[in-house]
């Protein structure tokens, strides 16, 4: 049997997009495959798994998911086991996230708890998200292997490997993407009455987009709307006839993303009618918050203080997305931040999570589990 690091080494040169994770979850499907079965419900569900661990007695079910798609991104690390796949890599630290989860799994197998244990093998985190589409899957088909509360983690570049952070309540923010395409007419710079430029609307389009937080939100109420990239053009004597704007939108409550998306509907429509032109908004990959449950977060900073091989932190919320959300949305849970001292941080291209984080962290979750399954 490999060890775990062989594990990780071996995903992490195998990252596939989301709903993509076809060699991943073949990869994961033999390591499950290899565990002794007797206690073990296999299901899989498009590039996803779901295994469900029989506990002792059965009282309840606690729930464990981890990410597994990978991002779009050129390794640049230079690791003998960097990614084989062109323009993809592990650049979020899912490679971690799967191999903590096969961890666990194969300490519950050899040593199962009280309770039921359902561990999640959730796709397509990264976009276009796999976490609402599968829990929704989860309850229609499966609404036994519904656990009654959820926990993940994700790495944290920041923090040193021992480390681990959360907080009761809000963790993580209301995340869209944003995407707005203008179409109007091409002409050349010698006529411009005879175009309808894209590039003067882009720009005045950008310009109003940024009123939004700074005169449509609250400013006690963290709100962020950036446009990260505007393209628009051919060559320097055509008026172009097409511009794109690309984007994100953060908040910390959930009624706000739904002002912030009025409002640049509005705008849209204005500009439509000022430059006579289609204007067509794609929110790409919509995530819901990432909150906590109190009672549990409170709990597990608890169990993790008493833990002499961890440092326990009560961190700020952040403008981070996680499709997580949309778990805890209906099931009480934690997601919790753990140290991989990294100097490179979460999507950049030289990202190498320290290795250590994985022996550390598996005895931890399973004396969690094995704590909360006595209860």
């Amino acid at each position: 049997m490999k060890t775990l690091i062989e594990i990780r080494r071996d995903l992490h040169r195998i990252p596939e997009l989301g709903f993509q994770e076809v060699k991943t979850q073949n990869y994961l499907l033999e390591q499950i495959s290899a565990l002794p079965q007797e206690r073990l419900t296999i299901i899989q569900w498009k590039t996803g798994i779901v295994v469900k661990i029989k506990g002792m007695q059965g009282k309840k079910t606690i729930g464990w998911r981890t990410d597994i798609d990978g991002l779009p991104i050129t390794e640049a690390t230079g690791l003998p086991f960097q990614s084989e796949h062109e323009e993809k890599m592990h650049a979020c630290g899912h490679d971690v996230h799967m191999t903590v989860a096969l961890g666990l799994l194969r300490k519950l197998v050899d040593n199962p708890v009280n309770d039921h244990v359902v561990l999640i093998f959730q796709p397509a985190e990264e976009g276009p998200g796999g976490a609402l589409p599968m829990r929704e899957w989860l309850k229609q088909e499966y609404p036994e292997l519904v656990p009654e509360q959820i926990y993940a983690f994700h790495i944290a570049p920041e923090y040193p490997v021992g480390t681990v952070a959360t907080r009761p309540g809000l963790l993580f923010a209301n995340t869209s993407e944003l995407f707005i395409d203008l179409v109007g007419k091409e002409g050349h710079a010698a006529f411009p009455h005879q175009a309808k430029d894209m590039s003067i609307a882009a720009a005045t389009l950008l310009l109003q987009l940024q009123t939004i937080v700074s005169r449509s939100v609250n400013p006690m109420d963290p709100a962020v709307l950036t446009i990260g990239k505007m393209s628009s053009g051919t060559v320097q004597n055509i008026i172009s006839g097409q511009a794109r704007l690309e984007g994100t939108i953060r908040t910390m409550d959930a009624a706000t993303m739904t002002t912030i998306k009025q409002k640049i509907e509005s705008f849209c429509h204005a500009a439509e009618i000022a430059f006579d032109c289609d204007i067509r908004i794609d929110y790409g990959s919509s995530y819901y918050q990432v909150k906590n449950d109190e009672t549990l977060a409170n709990d597990f900073i608890s169990f993790a203080k008493r833990d002499p091989s961890t440092t326990a932190i009560v961190c700020d919320a952040a403008m981070t997305g996680e499709d997580f959300g949309y778990f805890l949305q209906e099931i009480p849970g934690v997601l919790f931040w753990a140290g991989v001292e990294s100097p490179f941080g979460l999507h950049h291209a030289k990202l190498n999570p320290n290795e250590a984080v994985i022996d550390y962290l598996v005895p931890f979750i399973d004396s969690y589990f094995r704590a909360l399954s006595n209860k």
